[in-house]
């Protein structure tokens, strides 16, 4: 889910040819809900923004497993890895 409109996000998308939509919360409401809409520090400037944690969740809606932080280099895999368990 991102912060980002849903024509940035249908970009990105395409961009890199996902087989599936993307969620969109401009108000981040259902972000900030998760706790991943806060405060953030980037080359000493602070400023309010999206971090990169993912909630694996079940088809019933419980929260399967979560990473608190997540690098992109092989987190397909683990999630993946996680999931067959």
């Amino acid at each position: 889910m991102s912060a980002d409109p849903p024509a940035k996000q249908k970009k990105f998308v395409e961009k890199q040819g996902f087989p599936y939509p993307m969620l969109c919360d401009e108000s981040h409401d259902v972000l900030e809900a998760y706790g991943v809409w806060g405060p953030k520090k980037f080359m000493g400037r602070e400023y309010e923004g999206t971090s990169r944690i993912t909630y694996l969740i079940n088809e019933d809606g419980t929260i399967h497993k979560v990473y608190p932080k997540v690098k992109p280099a092989g987190h397909a895999r683990q999630i993946l890895e996680d999931w067959a368990e």
